[in-house]
């Protein structure tokens, strides 16, 4: 049974918006570590701190998915919405850094 069952539309609206604002936190902080996992690879670091970036960045999101996933349909589609709003960011910052 989903969370929007019997709360009232302000509650859903919260949600959602928390919802929203972890799935931007969250595409951030996982293109802030695969951008420094690049740098580990390319620049000739350590692999174990590479590997152990990429596990935690995988680990984080299967986690987060999975409990909007839980809580129903709508929480799960605004989290990967606005990971992907975090990626456009991301990618747009990147591209006004190299121009």
């Amino acid at each position: 049974m989903s969370i929007f069952s019997f709360n009232p539309s302000w509650m859903t609206a919260l949600v959602l918006a928390l919802h929203l604002l972890a799935g931007i936190g969250l595409g951030l902080l996982y293109f802030h570590a695969l951008r420094r996992n690049v740098g580990l690879l390319v620049g000739g670091g350590r692999v174990v701190l590479s590997l152990a970036l990429t596990a935690g960045r995988f680990g984080l999101v299967a986690v987060l998915f999975v409990l909007a996933a839980r809580e129903g349909a709508l929480p799960l589609l605004t989290l990967a919405a606005s990971f992907e709003i975090a990626r456009r960011l991301v990618l747009r910052r990147a591209r006004e850094a190299v121009a």
